[in-house]
């Protein structure tokens, strides 16, 4: 047995003398195997170059699919073998080592485009034949009447040397004659054939109209009529033709005669459903794809009035790392798997599963009682998918997460609801997966939201939506203003004014909190020295800055801050830069080390929500901050008179605590005037909250200090 080839025009050569072996044997052509792999030569180049193009290009597959009917490769069975070579040597023969998974991709959207083109190109000739039958037809029925009236030799040449089948019957019926094409396409004796009356030749799946023409014609309304039929052989398998009847009349114009031609359109009927077939059907699991479950969909969801439907949309958790574990074989035959249970789940009336792609599949119930049928799909899929599934002597645990859209038809589109139902499922994975979730229409409403200021973030910040609102901060000891802390908002062309829990989290997710927290610091420090110059007697104005989990881990942190200080010409001593608690839980000292740095050089750090995030007290010791933010929800108990015992016995002791560690302690939520007197007798040193003012615009603070020096 040979080595693989050596070069590129080696492997491709090699690959077209496998195409030419495989179909050179159901292949309808003059030529010599080695003379038709010549053939093929050109058309494995051109599929080669598109697999490893930079983009896709569906014209390819589609120009070798046709230029295989140009080549005689017409049989239905060429056009299969020649699907199953690509599919199995074109990656390995011209692949060379680019990426696997995508060359076979790219490959099977290849064999889609050739199937494509080969069905096109082939119904472009069968048009053309049809055009030159009907022709045909035309001349044959010239040429027929001409011979009933003038030369009984002239007609039997004609009708006995037609390529197409030829019959004559009386007008009650009777089948007087036929032609050789004719027997040869039912297989039958002659006597066979005419033993039968025209009327008795029906078939299940003869269209409506088809005998309403017949009699139409027999009674001399209709001079002919064309129509794709079916009929029955003697074996019982069945016959398509398209099928032209014309009314022959005697010379006095009387109807004499009906005269039938059939073209065999069998194979060209299997070769389409066959292409229709794999056009719907998912190649791997043999479920309906995409295609075809948005055309059941879209039914379904446009029915009548009294029709509803349920959809459940699955996602296997987790199978991203069975096939980064176990390869992409292993996933392949665990998703054939899901896909039998999956089938076994939905055998009622009504009821579908397909697979959109990757670990996605979808069930689909139709009928009046949808909404109760719908959960038990569901319940039927989660058990289904409960026993683990055995592959190459491993059990793997198979999870799935379903969202579940039911309603009505007629109020929604199939975009629509697979949308919702998609939003829904995710929402069932977000929730620990393993489980089934209802859609909520608000809950749709949210994550589409969420969606649009996700992509509308970028260009936001370059718009200028970005402001920044500032709250005080407050000394408990004389009640001066201390400084405050910055409040970033967005002002959104359609919702308005946005707070932060609306859209930081959306930054920290695409990584725009990096940029977004670079300009909140640069404005902000830029607020702070416009504080100094204005209030220079009465001492500095501190600024607090919040940093997110992503910014603490930004390579760039520190040296951005430095530039802004110095650019600025702020002191690093008014500025405080806030992390929350449960950043730093388990922080290790790479993570502290940008924290350190900036604390070496005068700037303060705040640990913020202190308390929320369960950290060991011990963690104070190595944690570079200067100041302990405490979370509102210690100091909620002291808002009315008298205060919660247990509220205050917390707070004294970790006021105590930090002041041991010479730490600062700021609160947070401070809304009442005992609250605030409370808090200053426990030792807090500031405090901020709606007591004092509201987040507002940095005029706002410059008024409050202005009230507190002369005050």
């Amino acid at each position: 047995m040979t080595g693989e080839p050596d070069g590129p025009e080696d492997r491709l050569r090699r690959f077209a003398t496998i195409w030419s072996r495989a179909v050179f044997p159901v292949t309808s052509t003059s030529l010599t195997r080695p003379e038709l792999e010549q053939q093929l030569l050109p058309f494995a180049r051109r599929l080669s170059d598109a697999l490893k193009a930079r983009t896709f290009d569906a014209a390819v597959g589609q120009a070798v699919g046709a230029a295989l009917v140009a080549a005689h490769c017409t049989d239905p069975e060429a056009l299969s073998r020649s699907l199953d070579c690509v599919d199995a040597y074109l990656v390995l023969y011209c692949g060379e080592d680019g990426p696997q998974e995508a060359l076979r991709t790219r490959s099977a959207r290849l064999q889609h485009a050739m199937a494509a083109g080969f069905a096109g190109a082939l119904r472009e000739r069968t048009l053309a034949e049809q055009e030159a039958i009907s022709q045909a037809a035309l001349n044959a029925r010239s040429t027929v009447a001409e011979a009933l009236h003038a030369s009984e030799a002239r007609f039997r040449a004609v009708f006995e040397g037609a390529a197409i089948g030829i019959g004559i019957a009386d007008l009650e019926g009777n089948i007087l004659q036929v032609n050789g094409a004719l027997l040869r396409m039912f297989g039958g004796s002659e006597q066979g054939v005419r033993g039968r009356k025209v009327p008795e030749w029906t078939h299940p799946e003869d269209a409506p109209q088809v005998w309403r023409l017949y009699e139409e014609l027999v009674r001399g309304e209709r001079e002919h009529y064309h129509v794709e039929k079916a009929f029955y052989r003697p074996d019982g398998t069945a016959l398509w033709t398209n099928l032209t009847v014309s009314l022959l009349r005697d010379a006095d114009g009387r109807p004499q005669y009906q005269l039938a031609l059939m073209e065999d359109t069998t194979e060209r009927r299997l070769l389409n459903l066959r292409l229709r077939y794999e056009a719907t059907h998912d190649a791997l699991t043999g479920l309906p794809n995409r295609t075809l479950f948005f055309e059941r969909l879209e039914k379904a969801v446009s029915g009548g009035n009294d029709q509803r439907f349920g959809l459940c949309y699955l996602d296997l958790d987790g199978f991203k790392t069975i096939n980064d574990s176990l390869g992409h074989a292993a996933g392949d035959r665990l998703l054939v798997e899901v896909a039998d249970r999956l089938q076994s789940c939905a055998t009622a009336p009504g009821e579908m599963v397909a697979r959109l792609g990757g670990d996605e599949f979808v069930a689909l119930t139709t009928g009046p009682d949808t909404e109760r049928e719908v959960d038990a799909l569901a319940d039927r899929i989660m058990n289904a998918l409960v026993t683990p599934v055995r592959i190459d002597g491993r059990e793997l645990t198979v999870r799935g997460s379903i969202g579940i859209v039911e309603g009505p038809a007629g109020e929604r589109g199939p975009a629509e609801v697979l949308r919702s139902a998609d939003i829904t499922m995710y929402r069932a994975k977000s929730a620990g997966g393993n489980r089934f979730e209802l859609a909520d229409p608000e809950a749709d409403a949210r994550a589409i939201t969420r969606h649009g200021l996700t992509t509308a973030l970028p260009a936001a910040l370059d718009r200028g939506e970005f402001f920044i609102e500032y709250q005080p901060l407050v000394h408990l000891g004389d009640g001066s203003v201390h400084g405050a802390e910055a409040l970033v908002r967005w002002l959104h062309p359609q919702h308005g004014v946005l707070g932060p829990d609306r859209f930081i989290p959306l930054a920290e997710h695409t990584g725009l909190i990096v940029p977004l927290g670079r300009w909140v610091l640069e404005q902000s420090v830029r607020q702070a020295c416009q504080w100094q110059e204005r209030h220079a007697d009465s001492g500095p104005l501190r600024i607090n800055v919040n940093l997110s989990p992503c910014q603490l881990t930004h390579p760039g942190l520190v040296q951005d801050t430095v530039d802004i200080l110095e650019r600025e010409g702020l002191d690093a001593e008014a500025l405080c830069l806030e992390v929350t608690e449960s950043a730093l839980i388990g922080a290790d000292d790479d993570l502290l080390k940008p924290l350190r740095r900036l604390a070496e050089m005068g700037v303060d750090i705040a640990l913020d929500d202190f308390g929320t995030g369960y950290s060991n007290l011990a963690n104070l010791r190595r944690l570079p901050v200067s100041i302990l933010k405490l979370d509102r929800s210690f100091t909620q108990g002291m808002q009315q008179f008298p205060a919660d015992p247990v509220d205050l016995k917390i707070v004294e002791g970790i006021v105590s605590l930090a002041h041991s560690l010479d730490l600062a302690v700021t609160v947070e939520g401070v809304e009442t005037g005992a609250q605030a007197e409370q808090l200053r007798i426990l030792g807090c040193d500031t405090a901020q909250g709606w007591y004092y003012a509201r987040p507002g615009p940095p005029e706002r603070l410059h008024e409050l200090a202005l009230v507190d020096a002369t005050g």
